[in-house]
């Protein structure tokens, strides 16, 4: 059996003992803490991020994230280095600040500072924007504001709407600008 092979069934069987919690990198060597698929900017996430190595790394080896894609080749994170210990490293906090863009995800390059040094990816690990996951806009839901803003009360609009030369019915414009009396004056 070759270590290929013998690699991949540790790597499935590791998975498996671990269902929906690590996902599988670029190398059969390192998997990670699956993210959401879509995270708001610079907020914390719901577990901490760890990179698990199946192979042997020393205690102390510095692990490094960093994101990109094609719109955000450098994306900005906090706390993007941890510490190899006991074949895991725990990123504390990490927090993407930088926007992957519009429909886009971040893939995430997994750097451990070894003697020699291993990079593994994350593909299309996580969809960063300002204001994080929403319910997707609807036509229905649009239309359905739309009426009831339309055939709603308009009690607040009746002032506006009516003789202007009423006094009674005059509304005062907040936007006017009077003059103070000259007589107030010392």
């Amino acid at each position: 059996m070759t270590s290929d092979i013998l690699a991949e069934r540790t790597l499935g069987d590791f998975l498996s003992e671990h269902p929906g919690e690590l996902v599988r990198t670029g190398s059969p060597q390192f998997v990670c803490t699956v993210l959401p698929p879509h995270w708001r900017s610079n907020k914390t996430l719901p577990v901490a991020f760890k990179v698990v190595a199946l192979g042997d790394v020393m205690d102390g080896t510095i692990v490094t994230i960093r994101a990109g894609n094609d719109e955000n080749y450098c994306a900005e994170l906090r706390n993007c280095t941890a510490v190899m210990k006991n074949q895991v490293a725990k990123f504390n906090d990490l927090r993407f600040v930088g926007r992957s863009g519009r429909g886009k995800s971040f893939t995430l390059t997994i750097t451990i500072s070894s003697s020699p040094p291993q990079v593994t990816t994350y593909s299309k690990a996580i969809k960063v924007t300002v204001d994080g996951p929403r319910e997707p806009r609807s036509k229905t839901r649009q239309q359905q504001q739309f009426h009831a803003f339309a055939f709603g009360q308009r009690s607040f609009l009746s002032g506006h709407f009516g003789n202007p030369l009423d006094p009674l019915q005059r509304a005062t414009d907040p936007l006017t600008f009077r003059m103070p009396s000259m007589s107030n004056c010392q």
